[in-house]
């Protein structure tokens, strides 16, 4: 069975440009991570090394070796949280799930995991639940962060409790905004950029609400598909020599109009990486 389903996941990919790491996403969209016989048949059917499978596997975070419980919660151990607080943060989410990071509640309601970087170093402590980003987080904010997980974490909440944020950005390039009066995503001025993928040509637009992941466009664009970005005003491509720590796509990079700062969000549909970098910038 489980033969059968990766040989319908390869076929499904043949001729992808990322079409290792499209087969491991597709696996664990439908098993909820990656199990060892789901790779060992992947190495069969492609010929590949086990090794190699592994390492990819291993190296992204966004993929699991080991099942992950209904919600997903990840604590930023990086420099900036380290020194506000992050490990006694940490401490507390493990003392109150009574799990070591890295593991899942014996009922699978919650994953812990600690991460290097979420994204937002000048407003640590962060917490991630869900794709969701709780800010300047203190250990007494621990129980009322699982209450809400539990209780569902919907955009609305989220922008009143302050988890998502609005920006405003310019293009990288020749430093024109990017702001869309005319368009509202999320009760707000959406990002307009114009968009490239498979021979397609069109707009986009993106939430201005740094958190959520909305967008609207002219044309359907398939999940895990690389898109190009470009500025609808100087014509120029919006791409950064970063990539992605998740799943390897190029980054694209924004200027953040107040006080400065850059935004980097992946040019994978569907991947949900993106990086705020504020430094020296209040908000």
């Amino acid at each position: 069975m489980v033969m059968e389903k990766v040989s319908e996941i390869i076929n499904k990919n043949n001729g992808s440009n990322n079409g290792l790491i499209s087969i491991l996403e597709d696996i664990q969209a439908d098993y909820g991570y990656l199990p060892e016989k789901a790779l060992r048949a992947v190495a069969e059917k492609t010929g590949r090394s086990l090794v190699d499978i592994y390492g990819v596997a291993t190296f992204y975070k966004s993929f699991s070796l080991k099942p992950r419980g209904k919600h997903c919660i990840s604590v930023c151990l990086g420099t900036a949280c380290h020194v506000r607080g992050g490990i006694d943060i940490a401490n507390e989410f493990e003392r109150q799930l009574q799990i070591k990071a890295g593991n899942t509640t014996p009922d699978n309601e919650f994953t812990l995991e600690t991460v290097a970087c979420l994204g937002a170093c000048a407003l640590g402590p962060i917490v991630m639940v869900d794709g969701c980003y709780f800010t300047n987080v203190r250990v007494v904010d621990v129980a009322r962060i699982l209450e809400k997980a539990k209780n569902g974490l919907d955009t609305a909440d989220a922008k009143k409790n302050g988890t998502i944020f609005p920006i405003e950005v310019n293009c990288a390039r020749c430093n024109h905004s990017l702001m869309d009066d005319s368009v509202a995503i999320d009760g707000r001025p959406s990002i307009k950029v114009t968009m490239a993928f498979e021979r397609k040509h069109g707009w986009l637009r993106l939430s201005s609400l740094y958190g959520s992941f909305t967008t609207s466009s002219e044309y359907p664009v398939p999940e895990h598909t690389i898109v190009n970005l470009f500025c609808p005003h100087c014509h120029g491509e919006l791409k950064s020599t970063s990539i992605c720590t998740e799943c390897g796509a190029p980054m694209i990079p924004m200027i953040v109009r107040s006080g400065g700062g850059m935004l980097h969000i992946c040019s994978r549909y569907g991947c949900k990486w993106h990086m705020l970098d504020l430094e020296g910038v209040n908000i």
